[in-house]
């Protein structure tokens, strides 16, 4: 045996080599961020905001100066 011959298949077995190399790399990264995702939890959206009360709208518009001080005791008048 000579030393530093390998035979004729060494081509094929640097080629899977290199290959379970990147499934190996490939498995680590995807198990951290797996990892990462379990612990972060899902993203969620935030929720809507309350939908604003009519007596509000009224004070709003009165202050914008949209409605009268008239207008404004009509409008509370009917929701009181």
């Amino acid at each position: 045996m000579m030393w530093g011959y390998y035979g004729d298949n060494w081509g094929w077995q640097m080629l899977f080599g290199g290959i379970w190399m990147l499934v190996f790399w490939g498995g680590v990264i995807l198990a951290v961020v797996w990892g990462v995702t379990r612990v972060m939890g899902p993203r969620q959206a935030p929720p809507p905001p309350a939908p604003e009360a009519p007596l509000d709208i009224a004070k709003r518009r009165l202050a914008a100066g949209e409605i009268t001080a008239e207008q404004f005791e009509e409008i509370r008048s009917r929701l009181v």
